[in-house]
């Protein structure tokens, strides 16, 4: 990671602060929002909260970076690899931060299931997305007021649920997506349905 301001060098902004600490403590409370014009500190202080967030234990080669403590949120991966007899490998990594891009499609946000080797080898291949590399992180949407509705709601999900479900043609496949959601936006260049800024935990 490049060098991050110091969360605790930022100078007012408690409102904002206090509600990323909440959120980091607690990432169920579904995500923060944080509006306000260019130049308030809102991408600085997302950053610098991800810089002071502790080091986790990480299966080594599990894509989602799997809690080798938590059995129960394992991913299927995990769980087929544990039921087969196998010791999952541990590893130490810094927590993630993740930069959503504007432009993001669903399939890149949650991932996609190859249908075609599902059919000829009845294989089940899983390609990640931006959920897999948020897992036990912290998801960063900058202009979330310019994302896709429909892929804000699919944030908001897995924010509120803590588990992401790719479903297609009746072939699923479920990993863990537990992470701190924070979306910032500038009022002047669009609004948020209500809808969807009812949502987020808060704003």
């Amino acid at each position: 990671m490049s060098r991050v301001f110091p969360f605790t060098s930022i100078v007012g902004q408690e409102r904002m602060k206090r509600a990323l600490v909440l959120n980091a403590v607690h990432p169920q409370i579904g995500g923060v929002l944080i509006r306000g014009e260019r130049g308030t500190a809102k991408s600085t202080a997302a950053r610098a909260l991800a810089f002071l967030l502790p080091e986790i234990n990480v299966v080594a080669d599990c894509h989602f970076g799997c809690d080798p403590d938590i059995p129960s949120t394992y991913c299927d991966e995990c769980r087929d690899r544990v039921a087969a007899g196998e010791i999952l490998p541990v590893a130490v990594r810094r927590t993630s931060f993740v930069d959503l891009p504007v432009s993001a499609t669903e399939d890149r946000v949650v991932g996609t299931l190859d249908i075609e080797k599902a059919i000829q080898r009845g294989e089940r291949h899983f390609e990640p997305g931006v959920l897999a590399s948020a897992n036990r992180g912290l998801l960063y949407v900058d202009e979330v007021n310019l994302l896709d509705d429909h892929v804000v709601d699919l944030l908001l999900d897995s924010a509120a649920m803590g588990m992401n479900v790719v479903e297609r043609e009746g072939i699923s496949f479920t990993h863990p997506a537990e992470f701190i959601l924070v979306g910032t936006m500038n009022p002047e260049e669009g609004d948020l349905r209500p809808q969807l800024l009812d949502r987020f935990g808060l704003a």
